[in-house]
Formats: C-alpha cells, structure tokens, sequence
C-alpha cells in the first residue's frame, strides 16, 4: 500500500492537553490527554480529511513541509513528527 507523510506539529502547554495540527492540511487538527492519543488521533484526522477531498472532488496535497525549526518557548513543548497514512 503506497503512504503519504505529512509533518505534524505537536504540542503542549503545562494547562492542556497534547495537540497536533498538519501544516499542509489547513484545519486538519487533533488533541487528546496523552501524547499516544493525540499522534493516534491525528493519524485518524488525516485519513478522514483526505477522503473527504476525495469525495468532494478535490486534489489531495502533496507534502510540502519537510523540515522546520521547532519555536522554544519557558514552559511549552513544541516539535513535529512525521506521519504516515495511506495515500
């Protein structure tokens, strides 16, 4: 089966929950209490996000963030994970 991997900003602030959002996928968001659950949970947001451009008739978008320089911040994690889903 052939992949698409899309950068995946993850993050948290020490009130929060984990959360991630695709840079390439405007809206393409996800959260959950522990980090598992929030790369799980994007994983799942990418999938149905793609498919719904499938079906509305719209072009599916490469990958184009391939590196970034994480923002450091006192007391907020910041970093960015590559994800696999099915292309």
């Amino acid at each position: 089966m052939k992949t698409i991997q899309y950068l995946v900003r993850i993050n948290r602030d020490p009130h929060s929950d984990w959360g991630a959002s695709v840079p390439d996928l405007p809206g393409c968001v996800a959260t959950g209490k522990t980090l598992d659950t929030a790369v799980r949970r994007i994983e799942q947001a990418i999938a149905l996000h793609l498919r719904g451009l499938r079906e509305d008739g719209r072009p599916v978008p490469r990958p184009s963030h391939r590196t970034v320089t994480p923002r450091r911040r006192s007391h907020e994690i910041d970093f960015y994970a590559i994800v696999a889903v099915a292309a």
